[in-house]
């Protein structure tokens, strides 16, 4: 690994791990926050919905925004903020600084998130980018299978202001870590659709031995040079970065609020459905979401700049990895919400026991992940994501026949099912989505993969909830109810999604070479 790539490693899995262990620590001391802080249980969900909402909404024009100014200044300021905000919680007097703090610290998630991975996009050459995304997923299940125990440890001996004290000091570490690391400059996007008005080229960058001076700047079109020779070359220009044309119009400062209304109202709507009694005002708040998501489209397709890029939306590849990625987590988290109440309230486990129990999960997927780059190479992605979304349907079904008399045995093979395809398709969809991504827009892609990762547990604990409610009857015995009857459905809907995903790894470099010049001769340009 090259000194270059291995702190954009380091800060990609570290951070990535750090917030997946910030919300598993979190449920285990919102009890004795609660008690403490003295407040009711609606102020406490707020500490959770605070951040996932201030998250949900600002990804992708997170995303942008590292497009537009570098991924490595836009990760080291999420990371500090996030430090400094944590560290403000831990000092918190009462809980409405808490939830102050802790939508600020999901602000600062936001600008974190996707630059984890548009870092890697520009770091590494696309068909290098499988390893170093597993790396990050192992780490991100190690955090998520660890965040339990460590949480209940430290509250225990010190008391739940440790909790989030607990990430200040690596969130520090690789926020002045990124700011140290040299960051190579995005390589611009050479598609048409980009750039339709073929503007002049260079030619000093199309023949690096030139002068610099003979640039388009000096040598507009069709005025001579210095020699008497036309003064530019013509082909087609790489497209500037985005934003880096237009100012703030390239920030797209009308679809910016608008995705962030529309993506905050979806996540409250989902989250408030999930909560008992909450169903009016979560349906409402969808309700919302579509109507501004109607007038964001809408915009979008008239916009000089707009924020979701057309070539990600109309994308084949990147649309399927969004796809398995919604459809899998959806699957995956509403399976667990149901799995831990049968645990605990049907069996009758306590929170430890039925961390245990589900324990294959976590195993499967720090272990799978090294694994899953060489099947990609082997089988592509469109197998390999194949394979997982069987083995992750088949977990959800094989979750959905326990009763009341099943043992460890049952529970752990289920749960080994769901980690290993759940592993295989957030690496093999996410190395989909940021490799086939312009690597100009890579923070945007690297937003969309986050917001997915959002929306899509949300969107299974709401659709657990519900089903929940409507089968009292069944309890929380699986076999009884409804919920993970139609999780089995959602898990399905992975299948067509991976099933147009490419068929071979795409093994093609997207920074080739330049050619370089015949010794003695002139370069060969278009005129």
């Amino acid at each position: 690994m090259s000194a270059r790539r291995a702190p954009v490693l380091a800060c990609s899995v570290v951070g990535a791990a750090v917030v997946a262990l910030d919300g598993t620590v979190l449920t285990v001391a919102q009890p004795a926050l609660q008690r403490d802080l003295h407040a009711d249980i609606g102020q406490v969900q707020w500490t959770s919905t605070g951040y996932l909402v201030a998250v949900a909404s600002l990804l992708v024009f997170a995303g942008r925004l590292g497009d537009r100014y570098g991924h490595r200044r836009i990760f080291a300021l999420g990371a500090l903020g996030f430090a400094a905000a944590s560290t403000g919680i831990a000092l918190a007097p009462g809980i409405g600084t808490v939830i102050a703090l802790r939508v600020l610290q999901g602000v600062c998630g936001a600008l974190l998130q996707p630059a984890t991975l548009g870092m890697l996009r520009t770091a590494y050459p696309p068909d290098r980018l499988g390893t170093p995304i597993a790396v990050r997923t192992a780490a991100i299940g190690l955090a998520a299978a660890a965040g339990p125990l460590i949480g209940g440890a430290l509250v225990s001996a010190y008391g739940w202001r440790s909790v989030f004290l607990l990430g200040v000091p690596p969130t520090l570490a690789i926020g002045l870590l990124a700011l140290a690391t040299r960051e190579r400059p995005t390589e611009p996007s050479r598609s048409y659709a980009a750039n339709p008005s073929r503007e002049p080229y260079p030619s000093h960058e199309q023949n690096p031995s030139r002068e610099p001076s003979r640039s388009y700047a000096t040598n507009p079109p069709h005025e001579p040079n210095r020699s008497g020779a036309p003064g530019a070359r013509y082909r087609t220009a790489p497209a500037a970065r985005p934003g880096a044309v237009g100012g703030l119009s390239a920030l797209d400062p009308v679809g910016a609020p608008l995705l962030a209304v529309t993506l905050g109202l979806l996540v409250h709507g989902l989250v408030e459905t999930a909560r008992p009694g909450g169903a009016p005002t979560g349906l409402l708040a969808v309700a919302g979401a579509v109507a501004t998501g109607v007038v964001l489209a809408r915009h979008q397709r008239r916009a000089a700049h707009p924020l979701l890029p057309p070539e990600l939306l109309r994308s084949v590849p990147v649309v399927a990895g969004l796809a398995v990625l919604l459809a899998a987590s959806a699957a995956l988290f509403g399976s667990l919400f149901v799995a831990t109440y049968f645990l605990q309230d049907v069996q009758g486990l306590d929170p430890l026991g039925c961390a245990l129990r589900v324990l294959p999960l976590a195993v499967l997927m720090v272990l799978g992940a090294p694994l899953c780059p060489p099947l990609q190479r082997r089988f592509g992605p469109r197998r390999t994501a194949t394979a997982g979304a069987a083995l992750l349907t088949l977990g959800v079904l094989l979750l959905a026949r326990l009763d009341t008399t099943a043992g460890a045995a049952a529970v752990g093979v289920s749960a080994a099912l769901l980690g290993a395809g759940f592993v295989t398709l957030m690496v093999t969809a996410t190395s989909v989505v940021v490799h086939r991504a312009p690597e100009a827009h890579a923070g945007v892609a690297g937003g969309l993969q986050q917001t997915v990762m959002n929306i899509g547990p949300a969107l299974g604990v709401a659709t657990a909830t519900l089903l929940l409610a409507l089968v009292p009857g069944g309890g929380f015995v699986p076999s009884r109810g409804a919920a993970l009857p139609a999780l089995v459905l959602i898990a399905a809907l992975a299948v067509p999604a991976a099933l147009a995903l490419p068929r071979a790894a795409d093994r093609r470099r997207t920074r080739p070479e330049p050619p370089s010049p015949r010794a003695g001769g002139r370069a060969c340009v278009r005129s």
